[in-house]
């Protein structure tokens, strides 16, 4: 794998990220203008849902989902039988992690004779959501990608491939995507950055922090208002003891609404000796995260439970939560948050059901051998022998 963020980076020419972001907040807001005057107007729920998502996944405003959800409520008591109306409900309730529902929607919108090609991309996302079939969902992310060469397309073979373990193809086409786009937005850039960011913070075996922070750093710099970046570098800040760097970092992101940006404020001001101050900002935390857990459970369920389990100091909560995300989306991933929540908890009873529901689920796939469930397994095998 290649270890140098900057080997082959050169960014790309790309709009100012304030500029963009203001740029999008008017067409957010144009659109819906649009379908209040004319719900039925071709294309402007589908402009709709775009907005809202880039809203929601790069500037970190979580109410998008709230909108979202009130679009699909709206579309549902204009024309609920129309096929276009089961694509956007299966787009939404795909997006808040609502997986049962939006396959439901997704086999009405396909029965209404909606577009073959639209309904294959909402299943493949869910199915790789969902960690259902992936050699399947490989095999056709890879096809996707050769044929339309879009940086989308790219980027979510990226993320299928990291699903597998396969990290350095991850890497590799993360980077294909970056030296490829010719656009101007950058928010596929600050998105691709990201990505990498992640893969080097959190996917690898051995997490590399050194890279991650210069992707996460990357990210920002194409888009300041990234809020998830903002986050995610702080950590790493926190973590090698920058603590006010961390704080920097992480107050601007405070109007984004996103808990975890009090919650992670609250740590660094902990470790600055600031108990008075972090109280504030864990205890708002907590209610925030509460909120968007009542509306909006399962899009939220792991990160609730790693709050939880940490800072938010309910190890109840946390395992609750993060067994409910394993039955909602039983990724590898989630098993292995749900082991540790348990494991780490000393309920060692919980944390073997975790296990054996894993091995059960993932135990065959080559990327159980590079988890840490397999030597858990081996360990708690070897126990029981001696």
């Amino acid at each position: 794998m290649n270890t140098d963020p900057g080997s082959d980076w050169e960014r790309p020419v790309t709009t100012d990220g304030d500029i963009a972001v203001v740029n999008l907040e008017s067409a957010r807001r144009r659109s819906w203008s649009k379908f209040i005057q004319d719900p039925r107007r071709h294309g402007i729920a589908e402009a709709i849902v775009e907005n809202e998502r880039l809203t929601a996944q790069l500037v970190g405003d979580i109410s998008a989902l709230d909108r979202l959800e009130s679009l699909a409520r709206q579309l549902s008591q204009i024309n609920a039988e129309s096929a276009r109306t089961a694509l956007i409900q299966a787009q939404v309730a795909s997006m808040t992690h609502r997986f049962t529902e939006a396959r439901r929607f997704l086999a009405g919108a396909e029965q209404d004779r909606a577009p073959l090609e639209e309904v294959s991309r909402i299943r493949l996302n869910i199915d790789q959501a969902c960690g259902v079939d992936l050699d399947g969902a490989l095999s056709a992310r890879r096809e996707i990608a050769t044929k339309s060469g879009r940086l989308e397309d790219l980027v979510a073979l990226g993320a299928l491939l990291a699903d597998l373990r396969e990290f350095a193809d991850a890497d590799r086409i993360y980077r294909q995507a970056l030296r490829e786009y010719r656009d101007v937005s950058p928010f596929p850039v600050a998105w691709v950055c990201f990505q990498l960011g992640m893969l080097w913070a959190e996917l690898v075996p051995r997490p590399q922090a050194d890279q991650a922070a210069q992707w996460y750093r990357r990210a920002i710099d194409c888009l300041p208002r990234y809020t998830k970046a903002r986050i995610h570098l702080a950590e790493i800040y926190a973590s090698s003891g920058r603590t006010s760097d961390a704080e920097a970092l992480l107050l601007p992101a405070l109007e984004s609404g996103d808990p975890e940006a009090r919650w992670r404020l609250a740590d660094a001001l902990i470790s600055q000796g600031r108990q008075a101050d972090a109280e504030g900002h864990l205890h708002a935390a907590r209610v925030a995260f509460e909120a968007l857990l009542e509306r909006h459970l399962l899009a939220f369920a792991d990160h609730g439970a790693e709050f939880y389990a940490g800072s938010g100091n309910n190890s109840r909560r946390a395992l609750e939560l993060a067994r409910l995300n394993v039955a909602n989306r039983p990724t590898l991933r989630a098993y292995e948050q749900a082991h540790d929540i348990a494991f780490n908890s000393g309920d060692r009873e919980a944390a073997s059901e975790v296990l054996a529901e894993a091995r059960i689920r993932w135990g065959k796939a080559a990327a159980f051998a590079s988890s840490p469930l397999d030597k858990r397994f081996s360990e708690e095998r070897e126990g029981a022998v001696a």
